[in-house]
């Protein structure tokens, strides 16, 4: 049995606010923590109404605070976004506040449109040529004896663990080369996914982090106790996604029924693509979707997001995913 975790972007519903989706955050890493994931990580995005979780490092620590077992990291931090002086600085203190539980992932998309990347950065001169360059800065800031002049503080000789996040080739030749964790966004960009995998395993190298390749993939469930009711919450996380490709990005849709069949055909060739890897159904339909997604892939690990509209069905969706993939709660 391998480990599931946890993707969380804090949500935000339609008809509530940041504060709840944050508050739900919380909630949600410690049902969790009860159910024995693995692991719980935040998303860095920016500009994005729907989602909460902008100030990743902050959060980090608001959830680290609130439970007392399960790893807690970014899942990821979009490195061209930030000076890595500055990452090393805020995940050096949030690994001396909470010691063996704080990871970090990193990414080299902007997570936000070109306005705000511009915004958050202030010119665009740090692009994502320059993320290999980056995580071997910010690796060697996190080490016993850092080869630049400035330190980390805290953050130097804390060995914050690093994983390499990808939705393509680009990122699996890296973290190959690097010896570092894998993970793959195949819950939204799994097109790339297989092939991805193949090359990170085979052109993997030992590193003083990791001995062998180690491979986490991105899987959307939505479970309840009938398929016809996990079909329904469903259509708020392809809602969402209609609305992103549409350039119209909003709160997180209350679920409708017959959504699907009120779609145009390139709106529904694109759901069935970019939600291919995602089990929707009942404990049973859940079980067998994901055994066989976790047989074809040979994935050591799968970090399971549900974007669901209503927070109790999300938190039974997780219920029923621990469930039925043999997690025992605390």
């Amino acid at each position: 049995m391998i480990p599931l975790s946890v993707l969380d972007l804090a949500p935000i519903a339609e008809g509530s606010d940041a504060s709840q989706a944050l508050k739900n955050s919380l909630s949600l890493a410690q049902h969790a923590e009860r159910l024995n994931f693995n692991r719980f990580w935040l998303a860095e995005h920016h500009g994005m109404p729907g989602i909460a979780s902008a100030a990743t490092a902050v959060l980090i620590g608001h959830v680290a605070g609130g439970t007392s077992r399960i790893r807690v990291g970014a899942g990821g931090i979009m490195l061209p976004n930030h000076s890595p002086l500055v990452i090393a600085e805020q995940f050096g203190t949030l690994a001396s506040l909470y010691p063996g539980r704080i990871e970090l992932g990193l990414g080299r998309a902007p997570g936000s449109d070109q306005l705000t990347a511009r915004a958050l950065r202030r010119n665009l001169s740090a692009d994502a040529d320059e993320f290999p360059q980056d995580v071997l800065e910010l690796q060697d800031y996190f080490s016993d004896e850092p080869r630049q002049r400035v330190r980390a503080v805290p953050g130097t000789g804390l060995k914050v663990p690093l994983w390499i996040l990808g939705s393509s080739t680009f990122g699996a030749q890296l973290a190959a080369h690097l010896g570092l964790p894998y993970a793959f966004a195949s819950h939204f960009a799994p097109q790339q996914m297989m092939q991805a995998v193949e090359i990170y395993r085979s052109t993997f190298k030992p590193s003083a982090q990791l001995d062998k390749p180690y491979v986490m993939l991105g899987f959307n469930v939505f479970a309840a106790d009938t398929d016809e009711q996990a079909h329904l919450l469903a259509t708020s996380m392809q809602k969402a996604f209609v609305s992103l490709r549409t350039g119209r990005p909003g709160k997180l849709q209350p679920p409708e029924a017959g959504y699907l069949e009120s779609l145009p055909g390139e709106a529904l060739s694109m759901l069935e693509s970019v939600l291919s890897c995602s089990a929707i159904g009942s404990p049973a339909t859940v079980k067998r979707t994901m055994d066989a997604f976790i047989a074809r892939t040979g994935a050591d690990e799968l970090m399971v997001t549900s974007q669901i509209y209503d927070h109790q069905a999300r938190l039974r969706s997780y219920e029923i995913t621990a469930q039925v993939h043999g997690l025992s709660a605390a």
